[in-house]
């Protein structure tokens, strides 16, 4: 009796002593992630209070957190073309919306595809898949397709197609598929005379749909900050469709060539944009649509990263 009771005290004192250990374990974790949390968001509050600081104050003391003086010179510089801007990112949120769904449509069924075991041709695709993420065509050669073949020269197409698949994306999008859906559920539908259409769009989609959101996230990243495509495919006759970001790389283009030029008209009544202060609010304009759409994607994004982390 004595003795199981000092047994019952030791394991007392043990889930005692484990869950006090917890709570300091816990306490140095969350501030852990409060530090890396705060040295993250540091960098985007330095560029907003730099994009609004006069562009004298960071020429003298640099970028800091406390300038001596502000000014919304860059911005009104920036807004002044606001037509131009919204036409832009009008092309943006087009391009990024099209190119997002049409990809997920088309990388979907091929993940399903793959992750069928009795599949016939499951090998040749996936050969055929993994050959270009080895050996690429190269720029000239894709560059000639698009512009000889498809013809996609000038057109939205040209930004849209060659970012419209990904190798990388069709196996994490397999490996979910594999990992959280069983085969006998696959085929108890089948018995209950489930076509494969119907099986992907009842149960295959609304299960993965985590990983779908997930490589969605990643496809709005690609397609928002792309702006080489618009370089290599778009020419200055049309610049109605150019997207937000090839819109500001011209705009800080100008404003450097600009910037060199005034070292050459010493005399003459020139004006040179605030420089540095506008390349802070062109980096604002870029991230800010991303800034307020990844809270509504942060679970998926979570769940989608860490499924299979962990077999019950």
């Amino acid at each position: 009796m004595i003795h199981v009771k000092r047994q019952r005290e030791a394991e007392a004192e043990g889930a005692e002593a484990k869950s006090a250990f917890s709570g300091r374990t816990n306490l140095v974790v969350s501030l852990l992630f409060l530090l890396l949390t705060v040295l993250v968001f540091l960098p985007v509050l330095l560029v907003l209070i730099v994009s609004i600081s006069s562009e004298q104050s960071v020429t003298q003391n640099g970028y800091t957190f406390f300038p001596s003086a502000f000014s919304l010179e860059s911005w009104r510089y920036v807004l002044r073309s606001g037509g131009y801007l919204v036409q832009s990112v009008g092309n943006s949120l087009l391009i990024t919306a099209a190119g997002t769904v049409a990809g997920l449509i088309l990388m979907c069924p091929i993940a399903y595809a793959l992750s069928r075991k009795h599949y016939r041709y499951r090998g040749a695709i996936l050969i055929f898949l993994m050959i270009p993420m080895l050996f690429s065509g190269g720029l000239v050669a894709s560059y000639m397709v698009n512009t000889q073949i498809l013809n996609l020269q000038n057109t939205w197409l040209a930004l849209i197609l060659p970012g419209l698949c990904s190798t990388w994306y069709i196996m994490i999008l397999r490996n979910y598929i594999q990992m959280s859906v069983p085969d006998e559920m696959i085929e108890a539908a089948q018995i209950d005379g489930g076509g494969q259409l119907q099986i992907f769009c009842r149960i295959i989609v609304p299960v993965i749909r985590p990983v779908i959101m997930t490589v969605a996230l990643f496809q709005i990243f690609a397609y928002w900050n792309s702006w080489y495509p618009s370089l290599l495919y778009l020419d200055s006759n049309h610049t109605s469709l150019y997207p937000i970001q090839y819109v500001l790389v011209n705009m800080q283009r100008s404003i450097d060539r600009l910037s060199k030029d005034t070292q050459y008209m010493s005399g003459m009544q020139t004006y040179l944009p605030p420089a540095v202060t506008v390349r802070m609010v062109l980096v604002v304009v870029a991230i800010l649509p991303i800034l307020v759409i990844f809270p509504f994607f942060q679970k998926y994004v979570k769940n989608g990263m860490t499924v299979g982390a962990v077999k019950g």
